[in-house]
């Protein structure tokens, strides 16, 4: 499905991002994965999509797009998605703050948040 005409992939995905696994307000991200250069809202779309083992995002790497918001369109830096306080720096729309705790799953170096 195009969101702001990017593809991304996933199950029963909305126009915001939101899958099947995660459809909150706030779940309005999707990320590319370093492993195939696809967007998937998360995880657990990627292992029902793909082909393929999940390969995380150096921290050499955390300058390229890799984050998408469903909200506005904005691909964001890991960095700026990592430094950004759970919100989208264009739109201003909340991120979940829950999926930093997947973010070892996606970004190198990264640890689950409480």
């Amino acid at each position: 499905m195009k969101i702001h005409g990017t593809e991304v992939r996933g199950v029963g995905m909305d126009r915001k991002t939101r899958c099947y696994h995660y459809h909150g307000a706030h779940d309005v991200i999707a990320l590319k994965f370093k492993c195939c250069g696809i967007y998937y809202p998360c995880y657990k779309c990627h292992q029902a999509c793909a082909d393929h083992s999940v390969e995380v995002w150096p921290k050499s790497a955390f300058h390229e797009k890799a984050v998408l918001c469903g909200q506005c369109g904005t691909e964001l830096t890991i960095a700026q998605y990592l430094n950004s306080g759970s919100q989208c720096p264009a739109c201003r729309v909340d991120f979940n703050p829950g999926c930093r705790n997947h973010s070892p799953l996606y970004f190198e170096g990264t640890s689950r948040h409480k």
